[in-house]
């Protein structure tokens, strides 16, 4: 898209006076974007504070993502830059572009991917029965996403890393919380990092690394390549590939799977646990499948085929509460889009997932409607039209893994109990930091063990 002189001034999307579009970032960032691409188009500027930013959004935005031009035209290392500094990295996954991120992505590609798992199903309902059992107790009314990060942590420390540090949760969560809104998205000032809290979290990070560490050298070489998880991948590249993986570059690497994971996935299985509660048809497809699947005995690879409606809640899910609402990007190079300018060294928001809530790609988009994803209507699979793991290079890495993960979750969960929204008639309220997800406060009630 090469700039022209004819390209369009870009408009402001209507905000209130000194703090601009922060109040509708805060309620809903997903449904704003929507909002903003409707009034606008496909290209508008927002303002947060005293910042303006400018916004691509839409399927062309996602498709654009994905395109050689936006490779070239795009990066990520500012975005990330805070978050690398403040860990004393010199570079991280999320941040690298071109081949430095080619790199440590293959690096990470086996130990994110659904290899990771295969075979294990049987191990991952065993760790969500034991979770089941301590944290969903009968009578009770269990906080849910809080309940779901300590089973995240519980799974992808066994499967990931071989260890399950439910002690650190509240150190991750916390150095997570500080770490995106005061570095990456720069929502808070950074004088909260003094915080006496944070700097206790991050401590305690950095303790947990030095443990894993300790533990992987002294295993180093036990295991043959094949045998490995994604930490012992990682260092045997720090052991045996000079300057690849330096030391400064490990509290991040290894610890990854926690961070990247504990609000993500709670987030995503927790909005599940509410859209299938709130809707009855779909709890009945959910308890039907759930149950057929468990009463065959042990769990294959090939099982998720037989619970189709309830991947498709949680895609569904997916859609209705993304995570990964916009994504940030600077702009390398003065560019055009849609008609419009985009200069370098620009701060970029891509709202990749306002298709999401677009007539024209999902009719009726309010409504959780999980045929959606069925054929024929596969409404999902139009070019640009659905982005639950982000878009382009960057896209997540741990997606198919994270579908196994979650699919035989939810399955097994509500296979197990009787669930109800406490209290009755409960609407969901929702937070937006650190990442978009169902509010701390959402709970449930367990009415009983169905099995």
């Amino acid at each position: 898209m090469t700039v022209t002189d004819t390209a369009r001034p870009i408009p402001l999307a209507k905000g209130r006076p000194v703090v601009g579009n922060v109040l509708e970032m805060a309620r809903d960032p997903a449904r704003f974007f929507a909002k903003a691409y409707r009034d606008n188009g496909p290209v508008f500027k927002i303002k947060i504070f005293n910042k303006t930013y400018t916004v691509l959004a839409g399927a062309d935005a996602a498709n654009f993502m994905g395109s050689r031009e936006g490779r070239e035209c795009l990066r990520s290392k500012e975005f990330w830059q805070g978050f690398l500094d403040e860990y004393g990295g010199s570079r991280t996954i999320l941040g690298e572009d071109g081949d430095s991120h080619k790199e440590l992505r293959e690096i990470m590609r086996r130990g994110y991917s659904r290899d990771a798992i295969k075979g294990r199903g049987n191990e991952l309902v065993a760790i969500t029965d034991r979770v089941i059992e301590r944290d969903w107790k009968a009578g009770g009314s269990v906080p849910v996403v809080h309940a779901l990060q300590y089973m995240v942590t519980d799974q992808l420390g066994t499967i990931l890393t071989g260890n399950a540090p439910l002690e650190y949760v509240p150190d991750i969560r916390t150095m997570t919380l500080y770490v995106l809104n005061v570095l990456v998205t720069k929502q808070r000032p950074k004088i909260l990092l003094q915080n006496p809290r944070y700097k206790k979290a991050r401590a305690r990070v950095f303790e947990l690394s030095d443990q894993m560490v300790a533990a992987l050298r002294a295993s180093a070489g036990s295991k043959p390549e094949a045998e490995r998880n994604l930490v012992e991948d990682l260092m045997d590249v720090h052991l045996n590939r000079e300057g690849v993986l330096p030391a400064n570059d490990l509290v991040l690497a290894l610890t990854g799977p926690y961070v990247a994971g504990l609000d993500t996935v709670a987030n995503t299985t927790a909005a599940f646990i509410y859209s299938v509660l709130k809707h009855p048809e779909v709890l009945a497809k959910v308890q039907a499948e759930a149950d057929a699947l468990f009463a065959g005995g042990d769990i294959t690879d090939d099982d998720l085929r037989k619970i189709p409606s309830i991947r498709y809640a949680l895609m569904e899910t997916m859609r209705l509460y993304p995570i990964a609402v916009a994504l940030n990007r600077t702009a390398t190079k003065d560019f055009e889009f849609a008609g419009h300018t985009v200069k370098a060294g620009e701060m970029v928001y891509l709202g990749t997932t306002v298709p999401h809530f677009m007539e024209e790609y999902f009719p009726d988009p309010d409504r959780f409607d999980i045929d959606r994803y069925a054929k024929p209507r596969s409404e999902h699979l139009q070019p640009g039209a659905y982005s639950p793991y982000g878009r382009g290079p960057h896209t997540c890495l741990g997606k198919s893994f994270a579908d196994v993960q979650m699919a035989l979750s939810m399955a097994r969960l509500f296979h197990r109990l009787d669930l109800a929204l406490d209290p009755p008639g409960y609407t969901l309220v929702t937070k937006t930091a650190p990442t978009p997800g169902p509010s701390m406060t959402f709970k449930v009630k367990v009415k009983g063990y169905r099995h």
